[in-house]
């Protein structure tokens, strides 16, 4: 039997920065009832909260659950209360960087939307996250911004150019993730292997971007059995 369960949030458990439904949060909680689970996502700790805890029953139950923001550069666990393990950061320069080639490779890929919706840049510590349409772009104009993934991996191949000595993957509906090389899903999935001291032949991981480039692959080719969902429902 598996002992670790481990999501992606956004287009797995919840679509894209909206909270989990109230069947979904029923399901998490009894499934918290009686195995160890985990969520990695791009997402910042906030969208975390708001997301995924806000809906579901505190309890006890909560001592099941691994929260690995940011592909894994933070990592929380809950007590008495949430408590941050450890937190990896971008230098000031690291961030300046990124940044700068983000709007380089946007002018590279040759799209600018006609219009955004909040940021488009989010620095998230250790993680610097493109949302192309903005942070709070309703999800209606998300999912027909770039169903195929064409501007995306544009983009991304834009960017990998530009920063090879970054991580750079395609996350949700409109978003590119960039990390330090090497952290990605695997890093997070090897942080719960080691401190959790649970086997990767141990887990299961489910998300909805498991193919190549897609911010969910490194889990499977980290070694996890992985199921593939297109959406929530």
């Amino acid at each position: 039997m598996k002992q670790l369960v481990v999501f992606d949030l956004d287009g797995t458990l919840a679509d894209s920065k909206l909270s989990i439904d109230v069947e979904m949060a029923r399901l998490f909680d009894s499934l918290l009832a009686v195995v160890r689970t985990a969520v990695i996502s791009g997402g910042a700790w906030s969208q975390f909260q708001k997301q995924l805890l806000a809906p579901l029953t505190p309890g006890e139950c909560m001592k099941n659950l691994s929260l690995l923001p940011t592909c894994g550069t933070q990592f929380y666990r809950y007590a008495a209360d949430w408590e941050q393990v450890y937190c990896e950061k971008f230098t000031p320069a690291e961030s300046q960087k990124i940044t700068a080639s983000l709007a380089a490779a946007r002018a590279l890929a040759g799209f600018e939307p006609e219009r955004v919706w909040g940021e488009v840049i989010e620095d998230r510590g250790g993680q610097i996250t493109f949302s192309a349409l903005g942070q709070q772009a309703p999800l209606a104009e998300k999912k027909q911004w770039d169903p195929r993934f064409i501007r995306r991996k544009k983009l991304q191949a834009a960017l990998i150019e530009l920063i090879p000595e970054f991580s750079v993957h395609i996350g949700g509906a409109t978003s590119i993730d960039v990390t330090r090389a090497g952290v990605d899903k695997a890093y997070g999935i090897g942080k719960l292997r080691d401190l959790l001291h649970i086997a990767i032949d141990d887990m299961i991981f489910i998300g909805d971007a498991i193919f190549p480039g897609g911010n969910d692959y490194p889990a499977k080719q980290a070694g996890v059995l992985s199921i593939q969902v297109r959406d929530p429902p």
